[in-house]
């Protein structure tokens, strides 16, 4: 009985200790000075006049209170939460009112992973995963690729809000290229014939546009989604019908405000 005893207060014992230690590595949600790390960090929203920088820190508290952020093998900054949180809000920002419902935790890797969530070793190519079958509702970053994706050097390419569009778009139930529940009907089989014709001059190398984009319709949205928020200015003016359709998607004009 003693020994069984012994053993219960040591067990409160260490989760009283981890609880606190969990405590004090983190910063509340409600304390982060979100508009001074936004224009830090944010490019899209520093281009936002002063009333759409309001909404979209409301956005990026409501998104950070909604979810779980996690680092395993490296510590998460209050500057990686709101990176996180922004990635999130930028592609449903057009939109009264969004919630993620598939997602409830983030989980941030130091660099890219494997298929086994593995980030240490060889053949480690992973940047960014949205969760599925045990994993649903679970998404894995690298930090590296979460910081460059808002720093000069990103380009066309944003991991983080190339993973919460793959949300999107799995928000109808499938994770295949067609967000219906952001697309009008008449808009589907037009959005189908312009990927497989984008998908034709990638292949023959005739496009700017991110070979990944071929792997299938799913990535090819995920790839020029990344494109229309880093870049509108220049997916405009190469790809005009292509802009035009993210524009109805996100509900989003962002052209002559580059993000970069």
């Amino acid at each position: 009985m003693v020994p069984i005893l012994i053993l219960i207060v040591v067990a409160l014992v260490v989760f009283v200790f981890l609880n606190k230690k969990k405590v004090v590595n983190e910063t509340p949600a409600a304390t982060l000075n979100y508009k001074a790390l936004l224009e830090l960090h944010i490019p899209y929203y520093q281009h936002l006049d002063a009333d759409r920088k309001l909404l979209f820190e409301r956005k990026v508290a409501r998104l950070l209170a909604d979810i779980t952020i996690e680092g395993v093998g490296t510590t998460v900054s209050d500057a990686d939460k709101v990176m996180i949180a922004a990635s999130a809000v930028i592609p449903i920002f057009g939109f009264n009112d969004w919630k993620y419902r598939n997602l409830t935790n983030v989980i941030l890797y130091p660099d890219t992973f494997d298929s086994e969530f593995q980030f240490e070793g060889e053949n480690r190519s992973i940047l960014g995963m949205v969760g599925s079958g045990y994993m649903n509702g679970q998404m894995i970053l690298s930090r590296a690729a979460l910081t460059k994706g808002f720093s000069k050097s990103a380009g066309k390419e944003n991991t983080a809000i190339h993973e919460f569009v793959h949300l999107l778009d799995k928000a109808d139930g499938a994770t295949d290229g067609v967000p219906e529940i952001l697309l009008a009907h008449e808009y589907i089989m037009p959005w189908l014939k312009m990927i497989h014709q984008e998908i034709h001059k990638i292949e023959a190398g005739r496009s700017d546009i991110n070979p990944y984009a071929i792997t299938n319709e799913a990535e090819f949205l995920a790839v020029v989604a990344e494109y229309f928020f880093q870049k509108p200015n220049e997916l405009k003016h190469k790809h005009p019908e292509l802009y035009d359709m993210l524009s109805t998607v996100f509900l989003q004009d962002l052209a002559d405000n580059d993000v970069t």
